[in-house]
């Protein structure tokens, strides 16, 4: 880490959640956003310290009760064990949605109690369709909003890159959609920005088109991107799908990260993205991690998939 903590406005200093199965932290170190597995340093990949480091977690869905995965409070514990023991403390920690099953506000006083167990400065969440089931997500605002705009996206800057926060889980037709304010909130969000600043732009639902007939994509996220086009260094990284997948269009590189609950199908194998149920002893192999190395300006990854330990 540098000798000085980043500057972080102070939207940044009032948000909130955790982090995945194992852990993957990703780094960002001179315009290059890489990932680092846990216990793992950050000169085994980049040389110099990082800027900033950072740990996603998603779809925690607590309140899930069911034969995938009859615990979930005890693995979504695990992915937050597994953070505090990255070796390092992470600047910030983001949630990429589904923090609750059925958005009920005990599950949501349950998620904010243990993410308050981070070490970590900051915790940063976007909602999932999960954490907005009968009031267009006003329950998660009320415990996790504060400091967002709208209906819950806000943006920040951090050691030089750029983070934008967006909600694609209301006004769900099939697929996943951001919606007029958010977008001109996007446009103007990013005007005042040199096209070298690295970008990282958190969703729950996957920016591009992993597999709509899933609802699995955003219907305006084209005209989103468009705004983000000229930059060079540009990573989305979503949640919802429940399994490490990786997409890189020009200069946007997409991450889908995996679960603390319960693994979904493949794309396509059956009619629709419900829960599986793994063999006995094997649902942590579901919960696993990826190892990334992206640099800016390069076009292809280095990835390294790793099970949940």
């Amino acid at each position: 880490m540098t000798e000085q903590p980043p500057t972080m406005t102070r939207r940044q200093l009032i948000r909130h959640t955790a982090w995945f199965g194992a852990a993957v932290g990703f780094a960002v170190v001179g315009g290059e956003v890489i990932s680092q597995v846990a216990g793992a340093g950050a000169a085994e990949h980049a040389a110099g310290r990082p800027a900033l480091r950072f740990a996603q977690v998603s779809d925690s869905h607590i309140g899930f009760k069911g034969a995938p995965n009859p615990d979930v409070t005890s693995t979504f514990g695990h992915a937050i064990d597994q953070i505090n023991n990255l070796g390092y403390t992470p600047d910030f920690v983001i949630h990429t949605g589904d923090l609750t099953h059925l958005s009920a506000p005990g599950e949501f006083d349950q998620v904010k109690q243990m993410l308050s167990g981070l070490k970590t400065p900051h915790v940063f969440t976007v909602p999932g369709e999960h954490d907005s089931v009968d009031d267009a997500g006003q329950k998660y605002r009320n415990a996790f909003g504060a400091g967002s705009v709208g209906d819950g996206w806000y943006s920040f800057d951090v050691a030089g890159v750029h983070v934008i926060a967006l909600v694609n889980t209301l006004n769900l037709r099939k697929l996943g959609h951001l919606g007029n304010d958010q977008l001109e909130f996007v446009e103007k969000d990013v005007a005042r920005l040199s096209s070298d600043t690295p970008v990282i732009v958190f969703s729950h639902i996957p920016l591009f088109a992993m597999y709509p007939d899933w609802g699995w994509g955003t219907d305006d996220a084209v005209q989103a991107l468009s705004y983000l086009r000229r930059f060079a260094s540009v990573t989305c990284i979503n949640g919802h799908v429940h399994q490490l997948f990786s997409k890189v269009e020009g200069n946007v590189a997409f991450y889908s990260g995996t679960t603390t609950a319960y693994p979904l199908p493949r794309p396509g194998d059956g009619p629709a993205p419900k829960p599986v149920t793994l063999p006995a002893g094997k649902l942590h192999d579901a919960l696993g991690i990826r190892e990334v190395s992206y640099t800016k300006g390069d076009a292809s990854l280095a990835l390294k998939e790793l099970r949940l330990q």
